[in-house]
C-alpha cells in the first residue's frame, strides 16, 4: 500500500486519450527486416507500415546534431565502416550503406517524412556513456515539431521521460525496463526509483520478465505496457496476457492491432 501511494503521488497516471493509441497496434522491432532488408532502414519502416503495423526505431546523434536511425554506437556490425557514429556527419552517414544493401542510414526526419503519420511511431533514443542526453532529446522534439502522426519517445535512462516531461509535456514518453537476474530487494529499489524520476506515461517491459508484479501493478493503475521482444508464440501468449501492446520481430503479428485484437494477418 505504500508504494501504490508514492507511485500514485511521485509518478501520477497518464490521460487515457492521450495514451489510448499505443494498445491499437503492433510495432515491427526495427521496421519489418530480413536478409535482404536491413533493420533500421527505411525500405524495412516502409514494409512495416505497408502490412500495418506501427514501427519501432532507434535514434543517435551524428556528429552535427541530428537524430539518425541507428542502434549501435559504432558502425561495424550493420556497415562495412568502423568506428564511432557520433564523429560521423547525417550527410556522411547518409552515404553509409547498410548491411551491403543500396539502403543507407536515415535521419529521423527522413523516417517521419515517410510514414506521414499512417502508423504510430515508438522512438527509443539511445544513452550511453558518452551521449549528451539533453542534446540528443533537444534534437529529437525539434524533428518532432509538427509532426502530427502517433508517435512515443522511449528509453531505458530515466533522463530522458524526465526530460520530456519538463520540456515537451505533451509528447507521449515511455520508460523501458528489463528485470533479468535483478529481481532482488536492490532491483526493486532501482525500479521505483527509476519510475518516480523517469514519470512516464507508459512502460516498454521485457517480455521474458512477464508476468512481473511491478509491471502489473503499473498497468493496473493507468499505464499501458508495451512488451519488447516478441520473438515467438510463446512470447505473444505472454504479451496477449500480460501487456497492451508488442514490439515484435521475425514473428508473423496482427495487421494494425496488438496482440489478441486480431483484424489480419501481416
Amino acid at each position: 500500500m505504500p508504494f501504490a501511494l508514492l507511485d500514485r503521488w511521485l509518478s501520477p497516471p497518464p490521460d487515457p486519450r492521450k495514451v489510448g493509441w499505443l494498445g491499437e497496434y503492433s510495432y515491427a522491432h526495427r521496421g519489418l527486416h530480413d536478409a535482404g532488408v536491413p533493420e533500421n532502414a527505411r525500405s524495412a519502416f516502409e514494409r512495416a507500415a505497408m502490412a500495418g503495423c506501427g514501427i519501432e526505431l532507434d535514434v543517435q546523434r551524428s556528429a552535427d546534431g541530428l537524430p539518425v536511425v541507428f542502434h549501435d554506437e559504432t558502425l561495424d556490425r550493420m556497415t562495412a565502416e568502423t568506428g564511432a557514429l557520433a564523429r560521423r556527419s547525417a550527410a556522411q552517414l547518409g552515404a553509409i550503406r547498410l548491411a551491403g544493401t543500396a539502403q543507407t542510414i536515415p535521419t529521423l526526419r527522413q523516417v517521419l517524412a515517410d510514414m506521414g503519420g499512417r502508423v504510430p511511431v515508438l522512438i527509443e533514443i539511445k544513452s550511453g556513456r558518452d551521449v549528451r542526453i539533453e542534446a540528443l532529446c533537444l534534437a529529437v522534439r525539434r524533428v518532432l515539431e509538427g509532426y502530427t502522426g502517433p508517435h512515443a519517445v522511449m528509453s531505458f535512462d530515466p533522463r530522458v521521460a524526465h526530460w520530456y516531461r519538463q520540456h515537451s509535456p505533451h509528447t507521449v514518453r515511455g520508460l523501458s525496463i528489463t528485470e533479468g537476474e535483478d529481481r532482488a530487494l536492490p532491483g526493486k529499489v532501482r525500479r521505483r526509483l527509476a519510475l518516480w524520476h523517469a514519470r512516464p506515461d507508459f512502460l516498454c517491459y521485457d517480455v521474458r520478465d512477464l508476468p512481473s508484479r511491478f509491471a502489473a501493478a503499473q498497468r493496473r493503475r493507468g499505464l499501458p505496457v508495451v512488451a519488447w521482444t516478441v520473438v515467438s508464440a510463446e512470447h505473444r501468449e505472454r504479451a496477449a496476457a500480460h501487456a497492451d501492446a508488442d514490439i515484435f520481430e521475425g514473428v508473423a503479428r496482427p495487421a494494425g492491432k496488438a496482440a489478441g485484437k486480431v483484424v489480419g494477418q501481416a
